[in-house]
């Protein structure tokens, strides 16, 4: 056949028109092979009881930080079923889990899925645990049917995803991206070295710049997981095809006004410095507000100087953070901040100056990836949603190596990192099935 000359990215520009998505014959006769929603539940549930506060329940959430002994049991638990579905799981020197079953064809790289099981403090049992045991429930499912794919697929649950240990969010995968140094084994966390928490999960420090993979070490990443948002619950949308995983841009406002008594201080001669700082707060509002799209922007962290409740600031720092897969209009906005923070310092008597504090650039997902899972949700008869992702995913890491996909399911209320976040088992269920189906697609490219 002609496609087998064209480049990946060019067949997958042709899947997604709609040329390749003939169905196997096994497939045409009995149907694809479906994820056991029941057993999924079970295995969340199960997963759940580690790191479950003492004498709770499923709905009181779970506290598996990464490299606690929660999190080391959690772990042992997925190995556990990557055993029993006939995989041999192995620890990467990040601590990475990764897990495959073999294809047809020795010569084709591998689709990789998964997503991670270590939870915020206090968090939910969702985020991330929906998408590692959906991917081993898809193993399952191909294996009761019988179904070999050329490619291999290799499951992965990423390590350290969270950022709460080390300060440091998609901790493993982003060292198999390749952002990472042997310096980074000596950083500290809670009286931990970085280096020894990896070697407790069973990953190996000595080599971690082998843990490194190179740009198209796999043909393709699909990662399916909890919205975290609440437009898909809103709208009574099944899926969300996401588009990419916004930009972040933060910036440090530092306000500058005159500590001074705040009973002998007239109202008009002060220079209030927190006064200066709420205007600030809802003028980011306003400003982020004043524009459509789904742009996003926080004031969340600010910090009075000296913080007495009888002196009036003299001074004032505020984090101002900007979401969006647009960097042009994030800058635009950031632009425009600082004008009205000038505007603001003229009439509070203050100075505030706006400097960049971090930047992280959007990463989006393949068009065609996306194309697969939009087309497959619809087969499966689920309705679907095109939307960005506001929170960070392991995913991000992997769009710099491979063409990136990414499903969300409904989350109820829109509520994340909390044991009140629930996904009802139904949307779990459909999850899954659209994940599995996306990959059997993918295989076929």
């Amino acid at each position: 056949m002609c496609r087998v000359s064209m480049t990946r990215r060019g067949f997958l520009t042709s899947l997604a028109a709609g040329t390749v998505l003939a169905r196997s014959a096994l497939a045409r006769a009995q149907g694809p092979p479906l994820v056991d929603g029941e057993v999924l539940r079970q295995r969340i549930e199960a997963l759940s009881v580690f790191g479950r506060p003492e004498g709770g329940t499923f709905a009181d959430g779970v506290s598996r930080v990464a490299y606690t002994d929660a999190d080391v049991a959690g772990r042992a638990y997925v190995m556990g079923l990557m055993r029993a579905a006939g995989l041999t799981p192995r620890i990467d020197p990040a601590g990475n889990i990764f897990a495959v079953r073999a294809g047809s064809d020795t010569s084709l790289s591998p689709i990789l899925f998964g997503s991670h099981i270590d939870s915020v403090p206090s968090g939910g049992n969702f985020d991330g645990d929906l998408g590692v045991l959906a991917s081993i429930g898809a193993i399952d499912a191909c294996n009761r049917a019988g179904l070999r794919t050329r490619r291999p697929l290799e499951v992965v649950a990423w390590a350290a995803e969270e950022g709460v240990a080390f300060n440091r969010g998609l901790s493993a995968s982003r060292i198999v991206a390749g952002d990472v140094a042997p310096s980074d084994m000596e950083q500290v966390w809670n009286g931990m070295r970085r280096g020894d928490a990896i070697t407790r999960i069973g990953g190996d420090p000595e080599r971690i710049m082998d843990a490194r993979r190179p740009k198209g070490a796999w043909h393709a990443y699909l990662e399916l997981h909890i919205e975290q948002g609440g437009v898909l619950d809103r709208e009574k949308i099944d899926i969300g095809v996401v588009q990419g995983i916004v930009a972040i841009e933060r910036f440090e406002a530092r306000i500058t006004g005159f500590a001074n008594h705040a009973g002998t201080t007239p109202m008009a001669e002060r220079r209030d410095a927190s006064l200066a700082a709420a205007r600030l707060t809802l003028a980011v509002n306003e400003i982020v507000k004043s524009r459509p799209g789904r742009q996003v922007g926080t004031v969340g962290k600010l910090e009075l100087q000296p913080n007495a409740p009888n002196v009036v600031p003299g001074a004032a720092v505020a984090i101002i953070e900007l979401r969006d897969l647009s960097v042009n209009l994030l800058a635009s906005l950031a632009d425009e901040i600082r004008a009205r923070a000038q505007q603001i310092a003229a009439e509070t008597k203050t100075t505030i100056d706006i400097v960049p504090a971090s930047s992280n650039a959007p990463a989006m997902a393949d068009t065609a990836v996306q194309d697969v899972i939009e087309r497959t949700a619809r087969d499966l008869r689920l309705t679907a949603h095109r939307m960005p992702s506001g929170a960070g995913h392991d995913a991000q890491m992997m769009a710099q190596l491979v063409p990136m996909g990414m499903l969300f399911v409904p989350s109820v209320g829109g509520i994340s990192h909390s044991p009140k976040e629930l996904t009802h088992w139904h949307d779990c269920a459909n999850g899954a099935n659209v994940l599995l189906q996306s990959v059997l697609a993918l295989d076929r490219v």
